[in-house]
């Protein structure tokens, strides 16, 4: 007989519940008859040998996220002031106060969702039923992070250049979902088409350009979104510069292009 992983996971009292089930196997931390398994819905056998590699390091999927983007841009993070727009359960947050971290707004125009263990650091300023369109910090970061739903990333452009240092810098999630027109999201939310991606992404950063922060690198995130979307980072700087596209050394293509072949 089998059964769901993410099921089996907490019958089998390993974990305490079906999204923290998700977490560790989108992050390739449960281990099946001594495979890894990396798909929430894989049916497994209800006997089979199941452990976790190892405890969960972040408070959400988010730090995990966060982390293989910092391995690729190598961005300063110890004794920063940072601006986390949307927090949601405090995921990057953790990755940036685990790393030296000086002081994180935590920005959500939710309420109730960040994390206990975020919320009570003495390091973060919890900025809860907050419109990052309408936000206005009593200082300038050193570096904004951002992950939004439900909204083009395009919108927060302004924000993150508003709150930015004039050395400052981002790294933003792209989720093409919430980019891309209704006619291109497939059933489930998901986008299918990686010709899309690259329209997404030539969008966003276009949007950059005109938002007068400038493209420095472009890769996928390692773990997909909840829905299944392959997803990416962008990493900005604040730039007093004048930006052309032509000029962006970012191949969009072939970051798509490897995206595709090593996630789908």
């Amino acid at each position: 007989m089998k059964e769901r992983i993410d099921l089996l996971l907490v019958k089998k009292g390993l974990v305490e519940s079906r999204e923290k089930a998700k977490r560790l196997i989108m992050s390739g931390n449960v281990i099946v008859n001594e495979e890894r398994v990396d798909k929430v819905g894989k049916l497994v056998d209800i006997n089979a040998t199941i452990r976790i590699k190892q405890k969960e390091k972040y408070v959400s999927r988010g730090g995990y996220k966060l982390e293989g983007a910092h391995k690729s841009f190598k961005f300063e993070i110890k004794d920063k002031i940072a601006c986390d727009i949307g927090a949601s359960t405090g995921g990057f947050t953790d990755f940036l106060l685990q790393n030296g971290i000086k002081k994180v707004y935590c920005v959500d125009v939710g309420y109730g969702q960040l994390h206990w263990k975020i919320r009570n650091n003495k390091k973060t300023i919890v900025l809860e039923k907050t419109n990052a369109k309408n936000l206005d910090l009593e200082e300038k970061v050193d570096l904004a992070v951002c992950d939004v739903s439900f909204i083009s990333i395009t919108k927060i452009f302004p924000t993150i250049k508003k709150i930015l240092k004039d050395d400052g810098e981002a790294v933003v999630l792209i989720k093409p979902q919430f980019e891309a027109g209704k006619s291109k999201v497939g059933k489930g939310g998901i986008v299918r088409d990686p010709k899309v991606h690259v329209e997404v992404i030539t969008k966003v950063i276009n949007s950059t350009i005109a938002n007068g922060l400038k493209p420095i690198s472009l890769d996928y995130s390692k773990i997909k979104g909840t829905d299944g979307n392959i997803e990416y980072f962008l990493y900005l700087k604040n730039s007093k510069e004048t930006i052309n596209f032509e000029n962006i050394n970012i191949n969009i293509e072939e970051i798509v292009k490897k995206a595709w072949e090593d996630l789908k």
